[in-house]
């Protein structure tokens, strides 16, 4: 194997324990396949969002809060858009 690859690898698996002092959430999104449909969900400036109709009324739901249990460790913790109704 060639050996600046070799340091590129020994310095990812540094950077990846360091991760908290290194990596700073900005902008994620993925799409969630829930029971009713397809939703995008996005982390943006520390906070979930939802396309689903649910997350419109109350700033949670299903699919954000089973995002902040996956990745649950991985990042500092989020905010919530809103708790209550109608927001």
């Amino acid at each position: 194997m060639n050996s600046s690859l070799i340091g590129k690898i020994e310095k990812a698996r540094r950077y990846a324990e360091e991760r908290g002092a290194r990596i700073q959430f900005k902008e994620f999104a993925v799409r969630f396949r829930g029971e009713h449909g397809d939703y995008l969900v996005r982390l943006k400036d520390g906070a979930f969002h939802c396309e689903c109709n649910f997350f419109q009324g109350w700033g949670t739901c299903s699919h954000t809060m089973a995002m902040e249990r996956v990745l649950e460790g991985m990042m500092p913790e989020v905010q919530v858009a809103s708790l209550s109704p109608g927001r």
